[in-house]
Formats: structure tokens, C-alpha cells, sequence
């Protein structure tokens, strides 16, 4: 169990949230109750709810049914990583997954361990899923291995002498297994520095074999490993040494000459922001951690600037005086969340750590449905989220309210698009040719005497849907049933998803919906587009994409079949 620093000092709540953070990201679906918090952290409770208020205010965790549980807002910490070294490489393991056909990662040494910070997964029946900030033992994995080999002994001693932590590797399916001895595992990664690349024969979960080859850095260290993962169905470990190792090699020779290159002009410093801690120690006083929310803001810029920022650049950036910005990077450096190289201050792997993996899990759905549950208490009325799918849209969120009469309506219930306010609001956001495309593959067909059916007519409609980002649809699914539905919008501004709210004709009229449930409904839109902006989650697949927000991947994993 991890252990609080007992010294009393300016930055001692930033280690403290620091330990919060940590004990969510191990936790199963990053949520924990209050009295788990302090379990897991060996904090008393009131510290511990003195972070919580703190991480609430920040929009970094949220309640819900008397849990604390991660927020996507969180994933700005982890994205302060990855828009360095995990951004320029892989875009190279896009293509490398593309030609192969096969999963694609990247991962980084992090201590004992190895992280991913990117990877391009082919979906297949069979799989194995990770996501990006998830780490794995150096004795659980080929890129693990390759990392090893490059510890000195002192590192090896320390393998030998710390017990493992299960809990330090929620993505392993079986963490409790007995890990390999230091002399065991110095002998694989030794044979593997000799050969140049490490196989991972089923040493995750009988049938994933990977095969991961060395990236290195322009002094010749180890940066990263990236593998090829298959599964035994498909590749024997000779079979996709014999297919990919030839490949893998070219596209780490390729990585290596973008880390050898410059970067490109560096960025300016990011603008001074105001500090927005002020406002909420006044509005909330002691029960509001200051040196804490500093100390997370002061992480989260060094993201602005990938190659590094000085300590000038860092109090400019979040409006913090130059000492105060200077104990919390030193805080952050002797934790191991920073590194300081030339008076230039870059995050490490370590920060994935903060809950990035099970944020990076969530489905479109899934993000949508606190949000669903806010607005069903504020209206009093179902609220629901779906996908377009072919001809149809699919639900992938709802919400009930308790009504006498209500829609019943459940995950993966299917309705003709055209005929439906989601619908139209999910056509609307594709472009004229796809619309035209669509109405006449999926011709609209009459469910009541209200269902619009012309084409013509259908057209003008999601044009007026599109100009007016909002689609109402008036008894046209079922007699009796009015609907009002928003777009849900990612980074790009494409429409990914969209939300409604349902409502029976006789108690609410078309003029009532718009100005008492439209105004909420787009309020609640937009959270739900900054949540899956902040996860790079689509409404494609339900699940997370293949790049974020983050400026490397929104989601790894390793499939095969």
C-alpha cells in the first residue's frame, strides 16, 4: 500500500491528491467509495475529504451513489504526456498496423514496468484489451523484457527484494500469478538485448503471443518498444517473428530518425491564464486545497509545450508566482511524475497513472450517462443517447424517469433514422452527398399518419436541422410521442452521437419543448461533446478511438482471432 508523506509542507497536499488519484486509477472502473480512498491511501478521512472537495471543484472526479469515480477532464494530466514522444511515433504505428493487419503498441519503461502509450488494435473475435496508460510487469510482456534489459544491477536488486503489488496492474488478467525471479528475468533480458527483439509467448494470457522490437532515442537509450501482437489462432511465435519482425524493425528504424529530427518549430509559451484557484479558496475556504489544485494546473501545462518548459514558461502559463510553480515541479520531479533536463521541465509515463487507463475504457455511453441522469432529474422526463447504424439509429444511454406512462425503451433498441429526432439530427450532421446517399438506400417508410416520407421534403427538413442544431420530431415514430434531440460532437466537430429527450404529446406541446427542454437538453449536450472531446471516444463503435484529444491514442489494445 502505497505510504503519505507525514511532513507538513506548502506542497504536502498535491503528494496527498497525487495518492488519491493513483488509488482511483487502480481501482475497478476508477471509483472507489470515501472509506476505500482511505484504505487504499492510508489517509485519515479528513484529508481525504478535503482532496475529494478539491478534485470535485477541479471537475477531475465526480459522486455518484456515494462514490468518488474518475472524470474525463482528468485525462488533460495524462495528455500533458502524450502530446510528446507518443505523438510522433504513432502516426509510423498506424501505418505499421494497417500494413501488417495485425495489433500495433507502443510502450515506455516506467520504473519496473511497462506502459502503453499507444496502439492501433484490429478488431477480431478473440481479443485481449488494454488501453493507453495501462502497464504491465517487465516480466509480463516483450516490451517489458527489452526494457530490462538495460537495468543495472542495483534495479535487479530492487525486483528481488520489493514484493509485488496486484493492485499495481489492474490490466492483468491474472495479477496474482508468481512473477519471475530477478535471475530469471535478467537471463530473458539479456537474450533479448543479444537478438535485438523480445517474444511474449503467452506470458500475459495463454493463446496473446507479441513480438516487440527496441526504439531508441538519439543517444542510444531505449525509448520505447513496439510490438506486433497476434494470437495463436492465427500465428505460431515463429510464424509472426517470421511476419512482422522484418516490418517492425523498418518502422522503429523510421521512429528513430523522427526522434533523432527536430521536433518542428517549437510552440510558443502558452498565454498567461488567469489563476482560478483564487475564486474557489475564497468561495469555499479551508475545505479547498490550494497547493493541490496549483500543483495539478502546473502539471497539466506542461503539455502545452512537448519539448519542455522552463519554470519561467510553467508560472506564466497557470499565473502562479515563480516559487510556487517551483515546489510543486520539484514535488512532481521527486515523485517521479516530472523530469528537469537543461531548466526544462517534461511529464513522464508515470502520469498515466492518474487514472488514464479506466477513462480511456469509456464508452460514448457510458460518458453519457451521468450526464442523462442530471437532466432526467432536471426535466422529469426519459433522456436517451444513440449512434446512427446503417438505416437505423442504435441506443447506446438512457435514462428513464418514473412516469405511469413512459417509453419503454431499452440499450440496442433500433428505430428507422429518418423517422426519429436523433435520427435526423445524426443524418443532418453528414454531408449533403452522404444524406442523399442514405434516404435512398434506407428509403423512409410511413410508421404513423404524421411520418414525413418525401424525400424533398426530408432533405428540407435536415437542412433546417442542420442550420438550426436541434431537430424536433412531432408523433412521426408513434402517435402520441414527441421528441427534441441535440447533436453530440467530437474534436473535429463531426457529429458523433446525439441526445433526446422524449415526451408525451398531451403534456408537453412543441412550443413548451422548446423553450423549457431544449435549452436543458443543449446545456447537456455540450458536457456529454466535452467529455468525448477530453476521451477522443466516438459514437462509430461506442467505445474510444483511435486517436484523442490527447494528441496520441484514445485507446489500445491487443486483438486477435
Amino acid at each position: 500500500m502505497p505510504q503519505a508523506s507525514t511532513a507538513e509542507s506548502p506542497v504536502g497536499p498535491l503528494e496527498r491528491g497525487l495518492l488519491v488519484l493513483r488509488a482511483l486509477g487502480r481501482a475497478p472502473g476508477g471509483r472507489l467509495a470515501a472509506t476505500g480512498l482511505v484504505r487504499e491511501t492510508g489517509l485519515a478521512r479528513s484529508p481525504v475529504d478535503r482532496i475529494v472537495g478539491t478534485l470535485l471543484r477541479l471537475g477531475y472526479v465526480r459522486e455518484e451513489d456515494r462514490d468518488v469515480v474518475l472524470a474525463p477532464p482528468l485525462l488533460a494530466l495524462g495528455a500533458a504526456y502524450l502530446r510528446g514522444l507518443p505523438a510522433r511515433l504513432d502516426p509510423l504505428a498506424a501505418r505499421l498496423a494497417d500494413a501488417l493487419d495485425e495489433s500495433v503498441s507502443l510502450a515506455v519503461p516506467d520504473r519496473e514496468a511497462a506502459r502503453f502509450v499507444a496502439q492501433h488494435t484490429r478488431r477480431r473475435a478473440l481479443s485481449v484489451s488494454f488501453r493507453v496508460g495501462d502497464a504491465l510487469p517487465a516480466d509480463r510482456c516483450a516490451a517489458g523484457i527489452l526494457f530490462a534489459g538495460g537495468w543495472p544491477p542495483e534495479r535487479y536488486a530492487e525486483w528481488a527484494a520489493r514484493p509485488a503489488d496486484p493492485g499495481d496492474f489492474p490490466a492483468l488478467p491474472d495479477p496474482h500469478r508468481a512473477r519471475a525471479s530477478a535471475g530469471e528475468l535478467r537471463v530473458r533480458a539479456g537474450a533479448a538485448r543479444a537478438r535485438g527483439w523480445a517474444l511474449d509467448d503467452q506470458l500475459i494470457e495463454p493463446g496473446l503471443i507479441a513480438l516487440a522490437v527496441p526504439v531508441r532515442d538519439p543517444g542510444g537509450d531505449v525509448a520505447a518498444a513496439l510490438s506486433a501482437v497476434s494470437h495463436t489462432s492465427r500465428h505460431s511465435p515463429a510464424r509472426l517473428c517470421e511476419a512482422t519482425l522484418d516490418p517492425l524493425r523498418e518502422t522503429a528504424a523510421a521512429m528513430e530518425a523522427a526522434l533523432a529530427s527536430p521536433a518542428g518549430p517549437a510552440p510558443a509559451p502558452p498565454a498567461p491564464a488567469a489563476d482560478p484557484t483564487a475564486d474557489a479558496k475564497r468561495e469555499l475556504g479551508p475545505g479547498y486545497l490550494q497547493s493541490l489544485a496549483r500543483g495539478l494546473a502546473v502539471l497539466a501545462s506542461l503539455g502545452e509545450v512537448p519539448a519542455g518548459m522552463s519554470l519561467a514558461d510553467v508560472a506564466r502559463a497557470t499565473d502562479l508566482p515563480r516559487a510556487t510553480a517551483r515546489r510543486s515541479l520539484l514535488t512532481l520531479e521527486q515523485l517521479g511524475y516530472v523530469a528537469a533536463h537543461d531548466g526544462l521541465f517534461t511529464p513522464l509515463p508515470q502520469v498515466l497513472a492518474l487514472g488514464h487507463a479506466p477513462l480511456s475504457r469509456l464508452s460514448v455511453g457510458e460518458l453519457a450517462q451521468p450526464h442523462l441522469a442530471a437532466l432526467v432529474g432536471e426535466l422529469k422526463e426519459s433522456a436517451s443517447l444513440a449512434v446512427l447504424d446503417g438505416g437505423d439509429i442504435r441506443y447506446v444511454a438512457r435514462v428513464a424517469a418514473s412516469r405511469i406512462m413512459s417509453v419503454t425503451i431499452t440499450l440496442g433498441t433500433r428505430f428507422p433514422a429518418s423517422a426519429t429526432s436523433m435520427g435526423r439530427v445524426l443524418l443532418a450532421g453528414l454531408t449533403p452527398e452522404e444524406r442523399a446517399r442514405h434516404l435512398a438506400a434506407y428509403p423512409p417508410r410511413a410508421l404513423t399518419p404524421y411520418t414525413r416520407t418525401d424525400p424533398a421534403v426530408l432533405r428540407r427538413t435536415l437542412d433546417d436541422v442542420a442550420r438550426d442544431g436541434y431537430a424536433l420530431v412531432d408523433q412521426e415514430l408513434e402517435e402520441g410521442l414527441r421528441s427534441v434531440a441535440a447533436p453530440v460532437r467530437a474534436a473535429d466537430g463531426r457529429v458523433v452521437a446525439a441526445v433526446n429527450v422524449s415526451l408525451h404529446a398531451g403534456r408537453t406541446s412543441a412550443a413548451e419543448a422548446r423553450a423549457t427542454v431544449l435549452p436543458a437538453l443543449r446545456a447537456t449536450a455540450e458536457r456529454i461533446t466535452a467529455d468525448v472531446v477530453a476521451t477522443g471516444a466516438t459514437g462509430a463503435t461506442g467505445g474510444t478511438g483511435a486517436t484523442g484529444a490527447t494528441g496520441a491514442t484514445g485507446a489500445t489494445g491487443a486483438t486477435a482471432g
